[in-house]
C-alpha cells in the first residue's frame, strides 16, 4: 500500500484536482487523513488492484489528429492575413 498526496495522484493518473476529490468524496478511493506541521494533509492509499480498477474507468482522451490541426492553423492563418488586409484599407480610408 503506498499514500500519496491528492495532487501526486492526479498527476500521475491525469486527472483533474477536482475529480479525484470527487471520487474521494464518492468512496471509490480510500484515504487517510493526518496533520503535519498544523495543516490537515489528506493522503489517497492506494492499492494493486484498485489501481487497476481505477485505470479501467478513467476514459482516455482521443488523440487530436494531426494533419486536421495543421489545416485549421492554415486556414486561420489565411484568415488573419485577409483580416489584416482589411485593416489596412480601413486605416487609409480614414486617413
Amino acid at each position: 500500500m503506498k499514500k500519496m498526496t491528492i495532487k501526486a495522484y492526479a498527476v500521475k493518473h491525469r486527472l483533474s484536482i477536482f475529480n479525484v476529490v470527487k471520487m474521494l468524496k464518492a468512496g471509490e478511493l480510500e484515504s487517510e487523513t493526518v496533520e503535519e506541521d498544523g495543516k490537515e494533509m489528506t493522503y489517497i492509499v492506494t492499492n494493486d488492484k484498485k489501481e487497476e480498477e481505477i485505470s479501467q474507468k478513467i476514459i482516455k482522451a482521443p488523440k487530436s489528429n494531426e494533419r486536421a490541426l495543421k489545416e485549421d492553423v492554415s486556414r486561420l492563418s489565411q484568415e488573419v492575413k485577409a483580416l489584416r488586409a482589411e485593416l489596412e484599407a480601413l486605416k487609409k480610408s480614414l486617413k
